[in-house]
């Protein structure tokens, strides 16, 4: 069974402050937050206290999604088998290589 692509938090002060003002210009409490990306609240207030830094990628996305930002600018993708860190450096040095 393979397991589903995973993000890691960025910055968890950085989601607490974008939850303060979504897109919309709205405040999103961490209910509500999990209520619209449709992920349990325990999620969400585990990647605010830095319990789980860890999430599926479709959650992350649904997350980002709800705040009004890109992936990228809360989420870090991760490689699937032992959840290593891309490097964008790297990555970047790679596509204009």
């Amino acid at each position: 069974m393979s397991e589903a692509p995973m993000c890691r938090i960025y910055d968890r002060e950085l989601l607490a402050r974008l939850m303060k003002r979504t897109g919309t210009g709205a405040r999103l409490t961490t209910r509500d937050l999990a209520k619209v990306a449709a992920v349990p609240h325990g999620t969400v207030g585990g990647l605010l206290s830095g319990t789980q830094r860890f999430i599926a990628r479709e959650k992350a996305q649904r997350i980002a999604a709800a705040i009004g930002v890109d992936l990228l600018v809360v989420f870090v993708p991760c490689e699937r088998a032992g959840r290593v860190f891309i490097d964008a450096a790297k990555a970047r040095q790679a596509v204009t290589a």
